[in-house]
């Protein structure tokens, strides 16, 4: 799902060992010789499940078109978008624009291959700041956002009502919990999500780990044994249940969509799927341990310019990126990609178009950055242990406390 400083850089190591970018099809088209000559720019994303003919693949093409050029665009699993643009870079083959996945982004800085946004002349000042965190290092930006996903609690309403749980009456861990409890002695099942040991574990488990008051650089402290105390009396007590450990959020919202659970931690971009679903769900925000909503992960991707040795291109990379994030054209982007804009008067008119996304504006406003805080390239070496550390205590293989002081240690290491 996301990738790792370390996978990168070892993909950097083992350039001269793999395929040229150049000779997938991809990289930079200004080979013309003339500075900026070039009608045709290269243009990268993650989203490899929309085509041409989908309505992101024709954002992006009219995004060209109103630059005054061509855009060819090449679409990667996120993973291999980062390692390729790291060996795209070291050949200095990169692509006129790139959307990355937000992680990344400080890791791609550290390489040297992106672009100030201030260099280039890029407004960012309407973005709300915590989601430009992301992709901010030492006060600069080096991207901007086309939109912001997050976490939140789906739930179903026929279950909820079958053991007389009000919905709204969920408000923090313990209220949380006995609604859970109902549940279960209706013989209903309780909550889904996942704690795989991957990057998808660590950010479904942030939200209760920061919601506990922990924080990052030390994973051990009693505010982090607490959430992970939680999820594992969850499962003990079958309110969870024991996939976790190998779901991922996509196996997580297809056991929520079976219908038999109570609540789903699950994304903004599932919102599709919950209206094919087949039975009514609403969505409230995760709980804080102690009330109010909890600090939830920002997803989502930067459009970023890597730096070119022909300058000259940068003015149109320019026009393309101010396409698909300026005030007038971001609703129709984040439409597109099932985002929450990331500007607060976007975000009106989203929820003015659909009343439903009023919750996830509220998860957003409450979201961090997972490298913000100064962490950047640091979090990678943070987050492995983490997710290591839950899938150690919830196989019962271990005490919370022992697997985040083991965690502790080894992000202290990285």
């Amino acid at each position: 799902m996301r990738n790792t400083r370390r996978t990168l850089l070892t993909a950097l190591a083992a350039a001269g060992a793999l395929v040229s970018v150049a000779a997938c099809g991809s990289g930079s088209a200004g080979s013309s010789g003339a500075s900026g000559s070039s009608s045709t720019y290269a243009f990268w994303d993650p989203y490899p499940q929309f085509d041409a003919s989908s309505a992101w693949g024709k954002r992006v093409a009219e995004c060209g078109t109103r630059a005054g050029v061509k855009i060819r665009r090449t679409a990667y699993d996120t993973t291999d978008l980062g390692n390729k643009a790291l060996l795209a870079a070291q050949q200095g083959n990169a692509p006129d624009v790139m959307l990355v996945d937000n992680p990344v982004v400080s890791t791609l800085v550290e390489a040297g291959i992106l672009n100030k946004t201030s260099d280039l002349g890029l407004d960012t000042s309407p973005i709300q700041k915590n989601i430009i965190g992301a992709g901010t290092l030492d006060g600069s930006a080096y991207g901007i956002p086309v939109g912001a996903n997050t976490l939140a609690l789906y739930y179903n309403k026929k279950i909820l009502a079958t053991a007389h749980v009000d919905a709204a009456s969920v408000k923090d861990w313990a209220s949380l919990t006995a609604a859970l409890k109902k549940v279960g002695a209706a013989g209903k099942k309780g909550i889904t999500f996942s704690a795989i040991n991957t990057e998808e574990g660590s950010f479904q488990f942030l939200p209760w780990f920061w919601g506990a008051g922990a924080d990052l650089t030390r994973l051990d402290s009693a505010q982090g044994t607490a959430a992970l105390t939680l999820w594992k009396q969850w499962v003990a007590a079958g309110y969870a249940p024991k996939d976790v450990l190998t779901n991922t959020q996509t196996t997580s919202w297809q056991e929520f969509a079976t219908g038999e659970y109570a609540f789903g931690e699950n994304g903004t971009w599932q919102l599709g799927n919950a209206d094919k679903a087949g039975f009514g769900y609403g969505i409230i925000n995760i709980p804080a341990q102690h009330g109010g909503s909890a600090p939830v992960p920002t997803g989502g991707e930067f459009v970023t310019v890597p730096v070119q040795k022909d300058t000259g291109r940068y003015d149109v990379s320019k026009k393309i990126v101010t396409c698909l994030t300026s005030a007038d054209s971001l609703l129709a982007t984040d439409t597109a990609l099932t985002y929450i804009a990331p500007t607060a008067a976007v975000q009106a008119e989203q929820v003015k178009a659909n009343p439903e996304l009023k919750p996830w504006v509220t998860a957003v406003a409450a979201a961090r950055g997972r490298t913000s805080g100064g962490l950047g390239t640091k979090y990678p070496t943070i987050s492995q242990p983490l997710w290591t550390a839950v899938q150690s205590a919830l196989s019962g293989g271990t005490s919370p406390r022992a697997a985040l002081d083991t965690a502790q240690s080894s992000a202290k290491k990285g």
